[in-house]
């Protein structure tokens, strides 16, 4: 999408923003931020580009993933220029998590890309390491989608409007934004209107129940802290600037029981170009 797409599509944001009283300078200022992404579900009005659920199909080899397996898409189907993500031009990601935040930061998930003409061998979506053994956990994986997506291209504007500072008075707006709340305010009421009804979202801003700040930050905290225990990474270096991680998906669950939550594949912006899936990071937030 466009920059001048975009701007159509973000119409009836800055309508409501101007009709508000907020300043067109900084609506305009604001609407500069906006993200190409892509919006997947089944109600989507794109090409079909992969699916909730189906086969787990893995390179040969592969160790099995922790954590459930949630969604397959194809690189290949997906529009050009759908995000603005150095994203393969082939292949399929393979996307898993577990969506509970049991409150300390954990990775709760993971990603797996698979190239164009890797070898793969089908994997029992099952076989991840508590499902055998604890009820919960099968009631829940019950519940995950089992449906084809679609993409719909869509337009991303922040939904937060806080940074975390390290002095009083702890909170500030966005830098440059200093109406930064009111937008976003202006954003959650209308875009609904302007994007494509669907669970998963691939690129953009990420977005969740509760968002005074960017859950990407929050996440790149959580990776950064793994990172120094050695519980994830691998001992390579981490970033700790959330300018150098990007979100690359989120899934809103809809899952009886964990109501609230949402989950945020996030991946730092060098090991996307360098197809290092392996080194996504995965944050969950719930709010119970």
């Amino acid at each position: 999408m466009t920059p001048e797409e975009m701007r159509d599509r973000l119409g009836p944001f800055r309508d409501k923003a101007l009709a508000g009283g907020i300043p067109v300078a900084d609506v305009e200022r604001w609407m500069d931020t906006a993200r190409p992404c892509a919006t997947l579900g089944e109600q989507a009005d794109g090409p079909v580009v992969g699916r909730f659920g189906g086969p787990l199909l893995l390179p040969v080899g592969t160790p099995h993933p922790f954590h459930p397996f949630v969604a397959s898409m194809d690189f290949a189907a997906l529009p050009a220029d759908v995000t603005d993500l150095p994203l393969p031009p082939n292949g399929h990601l393979l996307l898993f998590a577990y969506p509970e935040n049991f409150g300390d930061g954990e990775c709760m998930g993971s990603a797996v890309y698979v190239p164009t003409g890797t070898a793969v061998e089908e994997r029992d979506k099952e076989g991840w390491a508590w499902f055998e053994d604890d009820e919960e956990y099968q009631e829940v994986f019950a519940q995950f989608p089992q449906e084809t997506l679609r993409a719909a291209a869509d337009v991303s504007l922040p939904y937060h409007s806080w940074v975390e500072i390290p002095e009083e008075p702890r909170w500030v707006p966005l830098p440059g934004h200093p109406r930064s709340e009111e937008l976003a305010e202006v954003w959650a009421d209308t875009c609904e209107d302007i994007s494509a009804p669907g669970q998963l979202q691939l690129g953009g801003y990420a977005d969740q129940e509760a968002v005074d700040t960017d859950p990407v930050a929050t996440a790149v905290w959580c990776a950064v802290r793994e990172a120094a225990a050695g519980r994830w990474g691998g001992g390579e270096p981490v970033s700790d600037d959330p300018a150098d991680w990007a979100l690359l998906a989120e899934w809103n669950p809809w899952i009886d029981g964990l109501e609230g939550a949402t989950v945020h594949w996030v991946v730092q912006r060098a090991d996307l170009a360098a197809r290092r899936f392996d080194r996504t990071y995965t944050t969950v937030f719930r709010n119970p």
